[in-house]
């Protein structure tokens, strides 16, 4: 295994054990920001030694030591400073708190990342907050992931993280899974959370791959969790067939090389037969069960998608009707973006790029690579190959993924070239 292999692989591992620390820890100590923080250092600590040192027997308990003795620091250091000695043997934990927690705590009935996943998104946090909080802690994502998953700049989204810590701490909330009726309150936030780090895993907002398998495999894997908790909950239902619809895809999605495959153009051989099976199956059941929300028309729109044999039998005038219902129930730019694809392949690329003018003035969405790729697309559908080389170099420019930026410029590349020729 060469050294960014296994860099590579100790990132999975950690960024799979960073909740199920943090969810024993805060659990214990009873300061979520705190441990929060004491369990970020440890993840850099193990980021840095492991490499050289190997990864130790048991990489968990490790790391909840290494986490909980600067717990244990920061507590010493305040005592010292309010000149509490009188108060240090009651406050220290007992020497059995630095051991490797036992395998009891960790695999408690009630799943710890589970219970993280609730918690942060308590009603004390703004929506926003709980959402980006969650990524971090659950997700784990980098702030700037999270940053690009919400399209604003880097130090805003550090700030916005930063509040949400602050106010769980001043509000002293409890480390235990909510009721039946407050996991119903916080569920909104709690499946956005989930999407978004399932979208971050499908297609990685930055770096040399396309996927983050481990990214949306956890993010599959707690919406499962979720869904035996609320099993009749069609919104929870229709996530899950989602992400199951979507992943059933992903090994079509690129070529040996690693190079990005569009969906018109994967070989649909390679999808997941039994994924999209069982996604088919969710949301036949989600969608007749009442109000039917964002996460089921997605569905929806992702199952014709995966039943159609081939990309020229895909029902796309069912899809821009699906991409219109979803239009009235929510206020999301690439909810637009995509009625224009839709439409443009009911009615023309003429029809489309007249969608996408009106879209430009969304500042939301302004100056995002999918918006200028999309362009890009429908122009040279439209016979305006110069125009669709210049937006295929524009949207190139402006995405962070290096795979969709090598798609980008081949696209630009290869019209170059039927140009020339």
């Amino acid at each position: 295994m060469t050294s960014e292999e296994r860099q590579t692989e100790i990132e999975h591992l950690l960024r799979e054990l960073a909740p199920q620390v943090l969810g024993p820890l805060a659990r214990r100590h009873k300061d979520f920001a705190a441990a929060e923080d004491a369990v970020q250092e440890a993840l850099i600590a193990a980021a840095t030694r492991w490499p050289d040192e190997g990864v130790p027997t048991n990489p968990q308990g490790w790391l909840y030591r290494v986490a909980w003795r600067r717990l244990t620091d920061d507590l010493r250091g305040e005592i010292a400073r309010r000149r509490r000695e009188g108060a240090v043997a009651s406050l220290l934990p007992p020497d059995e708190a630095f051991a490797p927690p036992p395998d009891a705590e960790i695999g408690a009935a009630e799943d710890d990342t589970l219970l993280l996943l609730f918690m942060c998104c308590h009603p004390a946090l703004t929506q926003p907050s709980a959402i980006a909080l969650t990524l971090r802690a659950v997700g784990g994502l980098t702030t700037a992931e999270i940053a690009r998953a919400f399209l604003v700049p880097e130090t805003t989204m550090g700030q916005r993280i930063s509040r949400a810590k602050q106010t769980i701490k001043a509000s002293g909330l409890s480390f235990e899974m909510p009721s039946v009726g407050e996991r119903i309150e916080r569920l909104a936030a709690v499946l956005h959370v989930l999407y978004l780090v399932f979208n971050e895993g499908y297609t990685s907002s930055a770096g040399d791959a396309l996927h983050r398998v481990d990214l949306s495999n956890e993010a599959i894997r707690l919406t499962r969790a979720v869904h035996q908790q609320l099993p009749d909950d069609a919104e929870v239902t229709g996530l899950l067939a989602l992400m199951l619809l979507t992943d059933a895809r992903r090994e079509a999605r690129t070529d040996r090389h690693g190079r990005l495959i569009p969906l018109d153009e994967q070989d649909r051989g390679r999808w997941d037969r039994d994924m999209i099976a069982e996604g088919v199956a969710l949301v036949s059941k989600a969608l007749p069960s009442g109000l039917v929300g964002p996460y089921q028309l997605q569905a929806a729109i992702a199952a014709l998608h995966d039943e159609a044999q081939h990309a020229d039998e895909t029902d796309w005038p069912q899809i821009r009707a699906l991409y219109g219902v979803l239009r009235h129930i929510s206020n999301n730019p690439m909810v637009d973006l995509n009625h224009a694809i839709a439409g443009a392949m009911v009615d023309g690329p003429a029809f489309g790029l007249e969608e996408l003018d009106v879209l430009a003035a969304d500042r939301r969405i302004r100056g995002h690579y999918r918006l200028d790729a999309v362009r890009a697309h429908l122009l040279e559908k439209a016979g305006d190959d110069e125009g669709a080389v210049r937006y295929f170099l524009t949207a190139a420019g402006r995405t962070a993924s290096g795979p969709e930026r090598d798609y980008l410029n081949a696209k630009a590349a290869r019209i170059r070239a039927r140009i020339a020729g």
